[in-house]
């Protein structure tokens, strides 16, 4: 057998994709199953979108390759929205990168910036794609804590306490997942002088800025931003396109064209009928945000009962797509996940997925329809 390669030794198959498997099995066993673990909307696109998409498939131009950048009107069509909604300033041409999903940036920045022996400043608890990532380019994983006692916010003083010269980026994601903690501008602005500082590389990961959220920020809204920062972006949570694999990175022109090396040699360019959805998606004027939150609010009052039937605390001034709730004392998150799961035939999240600061902790989604919440609300409060 020819041996795996050595950058796999400290990474695992992604929690979610191991674990759904044995959800799977369980329903092909007749198990009635519930998940709230993942955070895929289940809500339809616009539907102006849809019609964008198939309209363009008689496009002469519509089943070629396509420009590694995008096509223009894509990227003025970003540019537009972050004018609209963050009041930022993005140069179409040069500012803006579009992605198969924001996930690949997570890749194509490490492999852009990082090499073996750097360090990066990874959240805990945090996205697992951070960690997993930063180990598959050789480089070190250097957790900072955030914690309830914090805020879920950076310690600053606590990470000064280790040696930052071998640092090169710095991974942040407000509203912040798992925990829905929000983005404030005093957080942008300490973590810009805290970059400019130590000459890091901060990354603002930021596809929740508009769930449950009326008030969108970006990191580039603040001063200085641009000389040490770059931000993702989706349209995955915010127009229900998960499965299109539509994203963006946005920064200086400097870190961009690094980043396009990486890219041009991965993809082949984004499907033309993706990205005129994208394009409709992205210029939509009215209620849409106003309309999906209003669900969505309605799925987080169920959640919010849940959590109650179970003795749980949380935060009601959270944002995003998830609930962040803290357990009981007696009771480890891995434990309560699969009384869950065993029990009452629901699927949680375990906080310890994202850290080990998620110890105590469990995670739910919104991505689920009313009618199913009110049935794991009703086996939850069944003794």
């Amino acid at each position: 057998m020819i041996l795996k390669a050595n950058r796999l030794n400290d990474v695992k198959e992604y929690y979610f994709s191991k674990k759904l498997r044995e959800v799977g099995k369980l329903m092909a066993e007749g198990k009635p199953i519930i998940s709230l673990g993942i955070g895929s909307p289940d809500l339809s696109p616009p539907a102006e979108v849809l019609d964008a998409l198939t309209s363009s498939l008689s496009d002469t131009m519509a089943h070629g390759y396509k420009s590694y950048q995008g096509i223009p009107e894509l990227r003025a069509a970003m540019s537009g929205f972050y004018k609209t909604y963050y009041d930022v300033e993005v140069n179409p041409v040069n500012e803006i990168l579009p992605l198969m999903g924001s996930k690949e940036g997570i890749m194509h920045i490490s492999m852009a910036f990082l090499n073996e022996g750097d360090q990066v400043l990874i959240p805990n608890p945090g996205y697992p794609t951070y960690s997993s990532v930063t180990k598959l380019v050789g480089a070190e994983v250097l957790q900072y804590n955030l914690t309830e006692e914090s805020g879920w916010l950076p310690n600053y003083s606590e990470i000064e306490q280790n040696d930052l010269s071998k640092v090169k980026i710095m991974w942040v994601n407000y509203p912040h997942m798992p925990t829905g903690t929000k983005a404030t501008d005093k957080l942008f602005i300490e973590l810009i002088a805290f970059a400019k500082k130590h000459n890091i590389l901060i990354v603002n990961d930021n596809p929740y800025s508009f769930i449950l959220n009326d008030n969108p920020k970006s990191i580039f809204q603040y001063k200085g931003a641009k000389d040490v920062a770059l931000e993702l972006n989706s349209l995955s949570k915010s127009f229900n396109m998960a499965g299109w694999r539509v994203g963006m990175v946005l920064g200086a022109d400097k870190y961009l064209t690094e980043l396009l090396k990486v890219k041009s040699n991965m993809d082949s360019g984004m499907f033309y009928g993706v990205q005129k959805g994208a394009i409709k998606a992205l210029g939509l004027t009215g209620n849409w945000f106003e309309t999906l939150n209003k669900a969505y609010e309605k799925r987080r009052t169920l959640i919010w009962k849940i959590l109650i039937a179970l003795n749980c605390e949380f935060n009601k001034e959270s944002e995003g797509l998830f609930v962040w709730a803290k357990l009981p004392s007696g009771i480890s998150s891995e434990q309560m996940t699969d009384k869950m799961l065993y029990e009452k035939d629901v699927f949680l999240t375990p906080g310890t997925v994202f850290g080990s600061n998620g110890e105590g902790y469990i995670r739910l989604s919104l991505c689920v329809p009313e009618e199913k919440l009110k049935e794991v609300l009703q086996r939850v409060s069944i003794v």
